[in-house]
């Protein structure tokens, strides 16, 4: 599989768009970002590339994170010294971020919002006085969460919500990232199986990969596998198989 980030997708364009909205904001506290959705949509890896990009800080949430704990963690990412109080600590971090205009992410947003929502709300002290963007990452049900803090989500710009991959998008995964072609009937298959969870179109393109290079083929369609796995459901624990009528 090619080891490329397709961008050329409905997902991607709302982010896109999203990351414009909070750029071109009217109050200069509103600078978070909420990207939701259930999980397998994408949106790590979408936030993860537009970090790196970007020159972002990106962190993954902890169950353990207190704001001290959190601070540590943003410190050590940024290079900068983690010991001492946290009131010096911070504001090392406030310096670097305000000074340099550097983004930051919060991946798996929901364990911040332990004890009233502390750590949130040292994240919301940081973006107040640095006003860099921050974009915070969750699952589907945290904008709801979020929402019973109003000091916090009063300063959210834009939410950006993730869905099922399209078929049109599904094509384009396939086109980009498979090193052999996938005929339009097998990727109609892979929409089908995976409900458009990314995670599941990935693993069934490097499943197609497989079989064409097993076989010899540089081109892999509906019939090609017929009988075989090409996707897992992971709630039934059962693989799924490609059936196809009057095929072998």
């Amino acid at each position: 599989m090619k080891k490329v980030f397709v961008k050329n997708i409905s997902n991607y364009e709302r982010f896109r768009t999203g990351i414009s909205a909070v750029e071109t904001r009217g109050a200069s506290e509103a600078s978070l970002m909420l990207v939701s959705g259930p999980a397998g949509y994408g949106k790590s890896q979408t936030v993860d590339q537009w970090a790196v990009a970007n020159g972002a800080a990106y962190l993954r949430a902890k169950v353990e994170w207190t704001p001290s704990y959190f601070m540590r963690e943003l410190a050590e990412t940024l290079k900068l010294d983690s010991r001492g109080r946290a009131k010096d600590v911070f504001g090392r971090i406030a310096g670097v971020l305000g000074g340099q205009q550097i983004p930051l992410v919060i991946d798996e947003v929901e364990h911040c919002l332990r004890n009233g929502a502390e750590v949130l709300e040292a994240i919301r002290d940081l973006s107040d006085l640095t006003e860099v963007m921050v974009i915070l990452v969750g699952m589907d049900e945290v904008q709801a969460k979020i929402a019973r803090h109003l000091q916090i989500s009063s300063r959210i710009a834009k939410v950006v919500e993730f869905h099922p991959a399209t078929p049109e998008d599904v094509t384009e995964f396939c086109k980009q990232l498979s090193e052999v072609s996938i005929a339009t009937d097998l990727v109609t298959e892979i929409h089908r199986q995976s409900s458009g969870r990314v995670r599941e179109i990935m693993n069934a393109i490097a499943t197609v990969e497989q079989t064409a290079k097993r076989n010899g083929n540089s081109a892999v369609s509906l019939q090609d596998m017929a009988g075989q796995v090409l996707t897992h459901d992971w709630q039934a624990r059962r693989p799924r198989m490609v059936s196809v009528k009057g095929g072998r």
